[in-house]
């Protein structure tokens, strides 16, 4: 007897062909997933590592704060591009480099073109910038003072110094340092300096004391700006303290009359020569009772290691020199020379 039933055919897939598909699907779908972030490492690491915005070398001062603060402290600057992108890749390189070091809050340079990548090792490695001040020789303390107040970048007032404590010279220091503090260094300078010359001295200098070769250096800076000439002054001034002479210098009697607060800005007179102070060298024999400036290192070196000689006169040659001599008649004779010279002009 024939069956009446027939036999079912179905139009769905079957489960392999379900199983196929869905496959073909998913390995499509991770090899798109797989494109696409193979594309984004890319372009991450193209915009980690190509030159920034940045035109020109820069100084920025990176504040404490969240990575966030540096972030925005550096596209403010121009640093870093501002857009989503570069924001996302920098925020993102300091969290995966983040074992390389700690960022640090200070003054930092960066050079034109930094990348991310460059950017990050400055933050972590990069030495702090350094700011300069020169103290030019012959300085009185007021006008050290003066100038270390008015320099930028630098916190707090500055005391004033005791006359010819500061060692001329340039001094580096970081932003927001203090000027006190950069004044003791100053003053450490001149004492260290001024230790090792005295005891690298000429044997039977007629000093006694520290003191006393600083003071002398301090005539020797205000009397010549020619390193080559100093030691020839200074055997001007030996010779004169060892035979008694006044040593009749004019940078001490304009320090009397002004104390180093302000030049004195006109000629020495004859009058002026009259007028009674310690630092009157015309009128007092010896030294005075201080420095009239801060010398430099050649000035303290001059009085240290005078040159030989018996000359006893210095006068400008009008050429910004000098001639020396043993004799009031040789001197006479030069002040003449100068005269003349004058008049010819």
């Amino acid at each position: 007897m024939a069956s009446s039933r027939k036999k079912k055919t179905s139009s769905a897939p079957s489960a392999r062909s379900k199983l196929k598909s869905f496959l073909k699907w998913t390995g499509g779908a991770v090899f798109a997933l797989a494109i696409g972030v193979g594309g984004a490492a890319f372009w991450g690491w193209l915009s980690y590592t190509r030159p920034g915005p940045l035109s020109n070398n820069l100084d920025v001062v990176i504040p404490h704060g969240s990575y966030t603060t540096t972030l925005n402290t550096l596209q403010n600057a121009g640093v870093i591009p501002t857009d989503w992108w570069n924001s996302r890749i920098f925020l993102s390189a300091v969290v995966m480099t983040r074992q390389d070091g700690h960022i640090h809050a200070q003054e930092l340079s960066f050079p034109a073109g930094a990348s991310i990548k460059q950017t990050l090792w400055i933050l972590r490695h990069g030495k702090p910038v350094l700011h300069k001040l020169t103290i030019p020789e012959g300085l009185t303390a007021w006008q050290i003072q003066a100038l270390v107040q008015s320099t930028p970048l630098l916190t707090g007032d500055t005391p004033l110094p005791a006359e010819g404590t500061t060692l001329p010279q340039t001094y580096t220091f970081l932003r927001n340092s203090s000027r006190k503090e950069l004044l003791t260094q100053m003053q450490a300078g001149m004492t260290q300096t001024l230790k090792s010359i005295w005891d690298k001295r000429d044997a039977g200098l007629p000093l006694s004391s520290p003191q006393d070769l600083l003071i002398l250096a301090s005539i020797i800076e205000k009397e010549t700006a020619q390193a080559i000439e100093r030691p020839s002054v200074a055997r001007v001034f030996y010779n004169r303290l060892q035979t008694g002479m006044k040593l009749q210098t004019d940078p001490t009697v304009i320090y009397g009359l002004t104390q180093g607060k302000l030049p004195l800005d006109r000629p020495l007179t004859h009058s002026d020569l009259q007028v009674p102070s310690a630092y009157n060298t015309y009128m007092n024999a010896g030294l005075p009772p201080g420095p009239i400036c801060s010398p430099g290192l050649a000035s303290l070196e001059a009085a240290a290691h005078p040159a030989a000689g018996n000359m006893l006169y210095f006068v400008a040659n009008g050429v910004g020199g000098h001639n020396f001599s043993a004799t009031l008649s040789d001197h006479n004779h030069n002040v003449l020379l100068l005269r003349k010279q004058k008049t010819s002009h």
